[in-house]
C-alpha cells in the first residue's frame, strides 16, 4: 500500500497528482504527488504528525520566486491559505502577518497603523512565509530589519517559536530555515512611528519605481540570481549579452535583466535551462559565479 493511501485525517483538502503549474508566477511545473491545502495551524500540527516521517514536504507559499520542474514534486507540497492570511497591529510599533500575507500587503495594513519601516515589502514579490524564510528584500532593507520573531510547525508537528537572532539572516538565506524540516506559518514585525500619509508617499515612489523597472505583469519569479558581492547581477546578465533573448519560450526580460520571464508557452526546462546557458556564460566571460535566488524544485521531466 502506498504512503499515499493512508494519509492522516485532515480539516482542510487533500490533491493527489495536481499540477502545479497554476501555483506557481511562472505557470510552469508538473504535479505534486500530493498537494494539502490546511484548514488552520491546527490542521497542519495534526497532519505533519500523523504524516510517515519518510515523506518528503515541500512549502510553496504563493509561489512567487519558484520555479517546479516539468516532472512534479515528490511527497507532499503543502500551500497555506486564507487561515494563515491574517495582519494585525499588535501596539508598540508591532505587527503580525501570518505566512500567507502578500508582502504588500503588510505593507500597507503598517502604514495605515502608522507604523514606518515596512515599506519595502510593496515592492516584494511573494509572501510572509517566504520572506521568512529567504530575508526578502529590496532598495536597501532586509527582513532581518524589521523581524522580531518567526513562528513555525515543525515537521513532527510542534509549534515553535524562533527570534530574528535564531533565524540567523544572511543574504537571501536564514540559516535555521535552510536547515529544513520547518513550515513557517506567521511573524511579527517592529517599526517606528510616522504619519500614515507620509508613510504611503514612500510606498507610492517604490511601486512607481518598481512599475517602471521590472516586468511585473508577465509570468517571472523575481529576481533570478543573488548579487555577487561587489557586483549587481543584472549586469553581469547583460554584459554577457543574454537580455532579451530568447531560449525556447524563456527569455532575461529586456526591462530588466535579472528576471527571467516565461513568454508564454516555455517549460520548466526552458526557464532552468537559460538560466544555467547564463550562468556558465557569465562564468567564462566574466569570471563571476552567478547563484540562484529563485528556489527550484522537483523532478526533471522524463
Amino acid at each position: 500500500m502506498s504512503w499515499r493511501d493512508s494519509l492522516p485525517e485532515v480539516r482542510g483538502r487533500i490533491l493527489k497528482d495536481e499540477p502545479l503549474a497554476p501555483f506557481t508566477w511562472f505557470r510552469v511545473g508538473g504535479p505534486a504527488d500530493v498537494i494539502f491545502l490546511p484548514q488552520d495551524e491546527a490542521d497542519l500540527a495534526a497532519f505533519l504528525k500523523g504524516l510517515d516521517p519518510s515523506v518528503p514536504v515541500t512549502p510553496i507559499g504563493v509561489g512567487s520566486n519558484t520555479l517546479v520542474r516539468d516532472g512534479g514534486v515528490d511527497g507532499v507540497v503543502i500551500r497555506l491559505g486564507k487561515a494563515f492570511g491574517e495582519v494585525e497591529p499588535r501596539g508598540d510599533n508591532r505587527i503580525f502577518a501570518g505566512a500567507a500575507v502578500l508582502d504588500a500587503v503588510l505593507a500597507r495594513e503598517a502604514g495605515r497603523a502608522g507604523i514606518a519601516g515596512l515599506e519595502f515589502y510593496r515592492g516584494v514579490p511573494g509572501s510572509i512565509g517566504g520572506a521568512t524564510v529567504m530575508n526578502a528584500g529590496c532598495y536597501g532593507a532586509e527582513t532581518k530589519d524589521v523581524l522580531v520573531e518567526a513562528y513555525a510547525v515543525t515537521r513532527a508537528g510542534e509549534r515553535v517559536t524562533f527570534s530574528n537572532a535564531e533565524m540567523g539572516f544572511t543574504y537571501r538565506k536564514s540559516a535555521k530555515a535552510a536547515q529544513g524540516g520547518l513550515i513557517f506559518t506567521g511573524a511579527l514585525f517592529e517599526g517606528r512611528p510616522d504619519d500614515p500619509a507620509a508613510i504611503e508617499a514612500r510606498m507610492a515612489e517604490i511601486t512607481s519605481r518598481r512599475e517602471t523597472t521590472q516586468p511585473i505583469r508577465e509570468k517571472t519569479g523575481g529576481s533570478t540570481f543573488k548579487n555577487p558581492p561587489g557586483h549587481s547581477s543584472w549586469k553581469l546578465v547583460d554584459e554577457a549579452g543574454w537580455r532579451g533573448k530568447l531560449h525556447g519560450g524563456a527569455m532575461f526580460s529586456p526591462l530588466h535583466s535579472n528576471f527571467l520571464i516565461n513568454t508564454g508557452e516555455a517549460t520548466a526546462a526552458d526557464l532552468e535551462g537559460l538560466g544555467e546557458a547564463v550562468r556558465a556564460d557569465v562564468k567564462a566571460k566574466l569570471g563571476v559565479e552567478l547563484e540562484w535566488e529563485i528556489k527550484r524544485i522537483g523532478r526533471p521531466a522524463g
